[in-house]
């Protein structure tokens, strides 16, 4: 009876307002621009992205089942508080361990931890679809405007291109979604199955004893830096957990990488400048120039598997198009057994045997 009360008065690991707040107070002011370029680039953001929708049906030949996701440009600390919700939705139901008398403490750790994350991570996204709308939803699409501002002009590409290059990368996240109105739950099932897994190891390393912690949080660290291992969190999972991770990974790494080749896919005749835009917008994302720290920084927090996964991604969806076709490769939306698992991913001609026979 002890345990049941004591389990039923566990308290979540997470303090999710009090990190929305967290987040949105660290997220850094974005470029400063005159009232009326600000405007502008509002109203360009929403156009683009009405523009990249149809142009996202023809190159992807996909066919939603979905409603169309909503349109919202953001600052950098609306991302920030906005993904706070996309978060706790996805580990709502999740059963935690954290003890009552730990409770408050762990609450304010967890928030802390995601809030300053977050509002890290706010500089350097320029978009992003998410599926995880409290209450449920179609989803919406994220614009957050200072950073698409900051890329357009630091790289010096046409700005209605770039806006409208970067829309369809989004949309066609919301297509895949649309798509395949199963994924979203798939996606969510996967990784609540992954935290609770990793929230039980957590509380085994609680009780461990000092030594042991700082054990084996050094060698996280250092595995992550040496790039044994893709993150910092890498390093605390068991064999299993890690391919639960991989298989995930996968998943995302599809999802990345096929909207990375459809965005370009659709041509200088839709995005005149997209082979210029591509070119400097690669040299940005592999961060030429960027300060050792920051390197640092973007292995531990795991931004460079982020990285990997468009490439290993764009690698898949090429391979399997040069062999089924894009109608071929549109089988992947079909069903979750159709998703490519962490070997297929690297094994293009793998998930072809096994899905096309």
């Amino acid at each position: 009876m002890a345990h049941a009360s004591s389990t039923a008065a566990a308290q979540p690991a997470v303090d999710w307002s009090a990190a929305a707040r967290i987040a949105g107070r660290l997220a850094p002011p974005g470029p400063i621009a005159p009232h009326q370029r600000l405007h502008d680039l509002v109203g360009g953001l929403r156009e683009a992205a009405g523009a990249a929708v149809g142009h996202v049906q023809e190159v992807t030949r996909m066919s939603p089942a979905g409603d169309a996701a909503s349109v919202v440009v953001v600052d950098r600390a609306s991302w920030a508080r906005a993904n706070t919700q996309s978060m706790s939705t996805m580990v709502d139901g999740i059963q935690d361990v954290v003890p009552p008398s730990l409770g408050p403490i762990v609450q304010v750790a967890g928030a802390a931890e995601v809030g300053a994350v977050l509002a890290l991570l706010s500089g350097r996204v320029l978009g992003q679809f998410d599926p995880y709308l409290p209450g449920g939803g179609p989803g919406r699409l994220l614009l957050v405007a200072p950073n698409l501002l900051q890329a357009e002009t630091s790289m010096g590409v046409p700005a209605r291109d770039f806006r409208l290059w970067v829309c369809l990368h989004e949309q066609t996240h919301a297509w895949q979604f649309a798509a395949a109105p199963w994924l979203a739950d798939d996606l969510r099932d996967r990784t609540r199955g992954l935290v609770t897994e990793l929230t039980r190891t957590s509380a085994e390393l609680a009780k461990a004893s000092i030594d042991r912690k700082i054990a084996v949080v050094g060698r996280a660290v250092l595995d992550a830096l040496r790039g044994r291992g893709d993150t910092l969190v890498d390093g605390f999972l068991t064999p299993a957990q890690k391919d639960t991770l991989a298989d995930i990974t996968a998943v995302m790494a599809l999802l990345e990488g096929h909207a990375d080749v459809m965005m370009d896919a659709v041509g200088p005749s839709v995005v005149p400048s997209v082979r210029r835009i591509r070119a400097r917008f690669d040299r940005r994302r592999d961060g030429e120039g960027r300060p050792a720290f920051d390197v640092v920084l973007r292995r531990l927090l795991g931004m460079d598997a982020k990285l990997a996964q468009y490439r290993d991604g764009a690698a898949f969806v090429r391979a399997v198009e040069r062999t089924v076709g894009r109608e071929g490769l549109n089988a992947v939306w079909a069903a979750p057994a159709n998703l490519p698992d962490a070997r297929e991913i690297s094994d293009p001609r793998a998930w072809v045997r096994r899905v096309h026979g």
